[in-house]
């Protein structure tokens, strides 16, 4: 058996939700308040969908389509920016 060298492997990274739109049976939406973000980026580090678009200096955005609406972002955003509101409003 040979010796492999691990650092030349291909990375993949799934895409969103990549079984398909999850954003359909949401009942609680993330709201993003602009003017209260800090650009931190931790929202982004900590959703389990990859839904959430950073780029430092630039605002988050969220993708609907596939956020499931489970409130780990509003609830580790340090400023309170994300608040969870009902689907619909």
């Amino acid at each position: 058996m040979r010796n492999q060298d691990l650092s030349v492997l291909p990375i993949s990274k799934p895409a969103p939700a990549s079984a398909g739109a999850t954003g359909t049976w949401r009942t609680y939406k993330p709201v993003v308040d602009l003017a209260k973000c800090v650009d931190c980026g931790i929202c982004w580090l900590y959703c389990p969908e990859s839904v959430i678009e950073w780029e430092k200096g630039r605002k988050i955005a969220i993708d609907y389509m596939y956020c499931k609406g489970c409130g780990i972002c509003a609830d580790v955003c340090p400023v309170k920016a994300i608040s969870m509101e009902p689907e619909g409003t």
